[in-house]
């Protein structure tokens, strides 16, 4: 598996997404994924599978400090006594001593505790040993300065939405100027991307997918890693499957280029995903 070096830690490129696996499924899906080679597996306290994705990490043959394991702060848990007691309870359900990376899921609202008072305990929480790292998700640029402004402990990351129909350069270049990794969700665009006429003639040069060419853009590009969702082994071999070939520069960009017209492409903006 391919690393990115952020901030003297080195970040997996590609991680397991668990936003809607529940269960003995979800359970399965991340003991196979990382018998398969993955290191990387993202959940949150929102999402209900803390506890089953604890259990596949210990079923599966591989060491605990050998996976970065990511969750993320609940809206409900932003006071500093909510972000250190359900810290705690996160690293219960997921059966760990420590979170590798804790994030803000989404950012405060009026009806939250200040940001400030969220980062600080954040920040608490890494002074004790619990945490690694922080960072957020979901993040504007400005959001992004300002959450680095308030925090003593850097942010190593900002979780966002990004894929070929959804342009995060300008949070990019920012991210790369303050050496800050910027993680894709939905980088398949919730399937969006799987008949795009680009991407499949891309796709036919390698033999390899629309979903292989979209992912393989993302983690070609410097300071980007991505976080694709998959149940089934044969998805999730083929999402590992993207570190055998390179996109030319040409590719690169026409994949970028917001005037490329991709017909095919059912994405609605107005979701949100997590």
């Amino acid at each position: 598996m391919e690393t990115i070096q952020v901030q003297g830690e080195s970040v997996p490129a590609l991680g397991l997404g668990t936003w809607q696996l529940t269960g003995p499924d979800c359970r399965e899906t991340v003991r196979t994924a990382l018998e398969m080679g993955y290191r990387h597996v993202d959940t949150a306290q929102a999402y209900g599978n803390e506890r089953q994705v604890g259990m596949g990490i210990d079923a599966a043959d591989v060491d605990r400090e050998d996976v970065f394991l990511v969750t993320k702060l609940d809206g409900r848990n932003r006071s500093a006594r909510r972000v250190r007691q359900s810290a705690r309870e996160s690293c219960n359900r997921l059966g760990t001593d420590y979170l590798d990376l804790l994030l803000i899921h989404w950012p405060n609202t009026p009806w939250m505790a200040p940001l400030s008072e969220t980062l600080g305990a954040m920040n608490d929480l890494v002074d004790d040993g619990l945490v690694e790292h922080v960072g957020v998700s979901n993040f504007s640029r400005s959001l992004l300065d300002e959450a680095r402004e308030r925090s003593d402990a850097p942010i190593l990351t900002d979780q966002v939405q990004y894929h070929p129909y959804c342009d995060q350069r300008e949070l990019l270049d920012y991210c790369r100027i303050h050496d800050v990794l910027l993680t894709a969700y939905s980088p398949l665009a919730r399937g969006g991307v799987l008949e795009d006429p680009a991407l499949v003639q891309i796709g036919n040069r390698y033999g390899k997918s629309p979903a292989q060419v979209a992912l393989r853009w993302l983690v070609q590009q410097d300071g980007v890693a991505a976080i694709p969702k998959a149940s089934s082994r044969d998805h999730l071999e083929a999402n590992l499957a993207i570190f055998d070939f390179t996109l030319t520069d040409a590719e690169m960009a026409h994949i970028r280029s917001p005037s490329k017209v991709k017909t095919g492409y059912h994405y609605f903006r107005s979701q949100l995903p997590f």
